[in-house]
């Protein structure tokens, strides 16, 4: 990590408590992501990873400590400008009942951007993420949990976010696939110093994407390397 890189995420302390059950999801979490970061958050299943990067997106405010955005309080920012810099990419995709055209273009047009500009970005990431025209006309049920989920990380993407948040991006795509998905985020990130955290169990695709590696056990940091 670079030092001179400027720190845009930061927790402090943060622990988030199961009211109903008295206990807790994450413990005293405290790390800091830089601008152009490449983290994947790594650990056994139940270990906390998608309740964190829940707490990131504001889809659950932690019980104590602080969790920082550019040097505020997330708490301090609206929601949905936090959200338009902090696009989560959830791991069971859904398109509600749009087709994959207005899927992809409907974030894009709440921010009210011409359609031109709409059209650019996702003709941009069909042709990296080789996703044919013949998809844009189907709807949900016309399309595999793999393609879903691809559809859904495009949705993501198309936003250009400040910070990409996958949660299992690879889980329903094909080795190809998720070698060509990889391949596109890290030229991403290279290319426009894109930030991006990324829950994953797959050993292979962690190694070849993260910069950087935080090992959840049970709710509390064990390691980061």
């Amino acid at each position: 990590m670079d030092s001179t890189s400027k720190s845009i995420l930061k927790f402090s302390g943060v622990s988030l408590a199961d009211l109903r059950d008295k206990e807790y999801l994450l413990s005293n979490i405290s790390f800091q992501v830089n601008k152009g970061d490449r983290l994947a958050i790594i650990g056994a299943s139940g270990s906390g990873k998608t309740t964190l990067l829940r707490l990131i997106n504001c889809l659950q405010n932690p019980t104590s400590g602080l969790i920082e955005w550019d040097n505020q309080s997330i708490n301090n920012i609206p929601i949905i400008k936090l959200r338009q810099q902090i696009v989560l990419v959830p791991q069971e995709p859904k398109l509600l009942g749009m087709t994959v055209e207005e899927t992809l273009s409907y974030p894009l047009r709440l921010q009210q951007l011409p359609k031109p500009e709409i059209e650019q970005r996702i003709k941009k990431w069909q042709s990296k993420l080789s996703i044919p025209d013949d998809w844009l006309s189907r709807n949900e049920l016309q399309l595999s949990l793999g393609q879903r989920q691809l559809v859904s990380i495009v949705r993501g993407l198309v936003m250009k976010p400040k910070l990409l948040l996958l949660d299992e991006p690879t889980s329903a795509l094909d080795s190809d696939r998720a070698q060509e998905l990889i391949e596109a985020l890290i030229d991403l990130n290279q290319t426009n110093q894109t930030t991006i955290i990324m829950v994953n169990h797959q050993e292979k695709f962690v190694k070849q994407f993260a910069q950087r590696i935080v090992t959840l056990d049970n709710g509390e940091i064990k390691f980061i390397s």
